[in-house]
């Protein structure tokens, strides 16, 4: 060799040693350059076996300390983040019985409805581990889930979410243009409706609905000539869907129409009155252009609201039929069949299974909202 010294490249001129076919092909490559700092090697072709376990070793040299200093980094970079929460430490611990909630009643119970759909629990056994069978069975055998559950959850959805969500827009605009003594007591009269469902079901609704001639519907319908004979709104398969979305849509006047007419409210009316100056006339266009634009936050909050809303509603259809299951699987939800599974039949695996799919799809739903109107760049 020639040429010793730090960082200095040292050219390795093999002795004439037959080198075997193997390692000839392994080793035959362009020079290559060795240092002692950085233990990188280039060596021509052939290579004695001798040298090459010298390159090895200083290839997984520097290789074990390309590593050493990774996780030295890596333990900084932890150190750094520790300190940082020490020094915030008293705003951690006001958000801290927020974070033990969130994770008691959200984080666990959806980890373990996770770890559950992939196994056979009967509530009194151990669970037993049967991968993807749940969630095969689901999709291709549960005819009551294809045939009822499924198609009557979309239908619901599809009818109740978006009505909700326009019907709560629309009221809390209306109730926007009202003098503000009237708009507390109008606000008040369509948000009590969500507070009071239990009552409202058996008071209001289930006396209104009853299938016969006492029942105020029917009573009113036949007065007027515009029935024969009186309708089994809540027993009749083929109305009990419809008495389901209309009662459902009664009751939406949740959070969400707080949050629209706050947002309403909230519009800076500037935006109105530079509006008129550029020749803006119709209230319409005041609402396509200003009012929904400047309210994005509270349209995406009502949006999710409605989502989850529709999406756990399920104990409706029982309360005004009555019976469970409901009559000819008509107001049959997927909260319905979850609970059927779950607490009547105790296949908790399957029953898991079922709830990890409701979440999916309500997160894509979610996801369709977020595209909609969540903040895109710097709005």
């Amino acid at each position: 060799m020639s040429g010793k010294g730090t960082g200095a490249s040292v050219a390795v001129v093999p002795q004439s040693t037959a080198a075997s076919p193997e390692l000839e092909n392994t080793r035959a490559a362009a020079s290559v350059e060795i240092s002692h700092d950085a233990g990188v090697t280039a060596l021509p072709s052939p290579v004695s076996p001798a040298l090459a376990h010298q390159v090895d070793a200083a290839q997984a040299k520097a290789i074990a300390a390309l590593e050493a200093a990774q996780q030295r980094r890596s333990r900084g970079r932890f150190a750094r983040l520790l300190a940082e929460i020490w020094s915030f430490r008293l705003s951690y611990l006001f958000v801290a019985p927020f974070m033990l909630c969130f994770a008691a009643f959200i984080l666990v119970p959806v980890g373990a409805a996770i770890v559950l759909s992939f196994t056979y629990f009967n509530a009194i056994g151990r669970p037993r581990f049967i991968g993807w069978q749940n969630f095969q069975y689901l999709i291709s055998q549960d005819l009551l889930f294809l045939k009822y559950a499924l198609p009557n959850t979309f239908k619901f959805a599809i009818i109740v979410g978006p009505g909700g969500y326009i019907a709560a827009f629309l009221l809390a605009w209306l109730i926007s243009q009202l003098p503000g003594k009237l708009r507390k007591w109008f606000a008040l009269a369509m948000y009590t409706p969500s507070l009071t469902i239990g009552i409202a079901m058996s008071i209001v609704w289930l006396p209104m609905l009853t299938g016969d001639r006492i029942g105020y519907l029917n009573s009113v319908l036949l007065r007027l000539g515009l029935i024969d004979v009186p309708k089994l709104w809540v027993t009749d398969p083929s109305y009990l869907m419809n008495s389901m979305i209309v009662v459902t849509l009664w009751s939406s006047m949740g959070v969400g129409f707080l949050a629209m007419l706050a947002g309403i409210l909230n519009v800076n009316r500037d935006y109105y009155e530079a509006a008129k100056i550029d020749g803006m006339k119709s209230r319409l266009q005041e609402i396509w252009y200003i009012t929904i634009p400047s309210m994005k936050p509270q349209m995406l909050f009502g949006a999710v609201m409605a989502i989850v809303t529709t999406f756990k509603t399920g104990a409706i259809g029982v309360e005004l039929s009555g019976v469970n299951p409901t009559p000819g699987y008509a107001g049959h939800l997927i909260i319905n069949h979850i609970d059927d599974f779950g607490f009547i039949r105790f296949e908790m695996g399957y029953a898991a299974a079922i709830s990890v799919f409701l979440l999916l799809l309500m997160y894509a739903s979610n996801k369709l909202s977020w595209s909609l109107f969540g903040s895109k760049g710097d709005e």
